[in-house]
């Protein structure tokens, strides 16, 4: 299922906000920054497994809701502990009114 797959419609994704999708047996989190960009990423924590659709979005960043491990989003970078461990970000663009993201063969 390697390319470009819709995973939600931009307007159901308000900006200043994050929701959970399902694609290609992956659980997603597609990301609307405040500063109007879209970002996907893996919903689950690298640290331990929390859904993070469910943590707290401030500007750029995502805090964890079950340890407070905070992922710069664009960059899936840990911001300091407890996690140190890369979130992965997927290559992500907005066509004809949905988000598209890119995942890997």
């Amino acid at each position: 299922m390697e390319g470009w797959h819709a995973v939600a419609a931009s307007d159901e994704v308000e900006e200043d906000d994050v929701v959970c999708v399902q694609a290609c047996g992956r659980t997603l989190a597609v990301f609307h920054l405040e500063d109007g960009g879209y970002h996907v990423t893996d919903d689950c924590c690298t640290h331990q497994e929390a859904s993070l659709s469910e943590g707290y979005l401030q500007g750029d960043t995502i805090e964890c809701p079950r340890h407070q491990g905070v992922f710069h989003v664009p960059t899936g970078k840990p911001m300091g502990p407890p996690v140190v461990d890369t979130l992965h970000v997927y290559p992500t663009k907005v066509e004809d009114g949905h988000v598209w993201v890119r995942i890997p063969g």
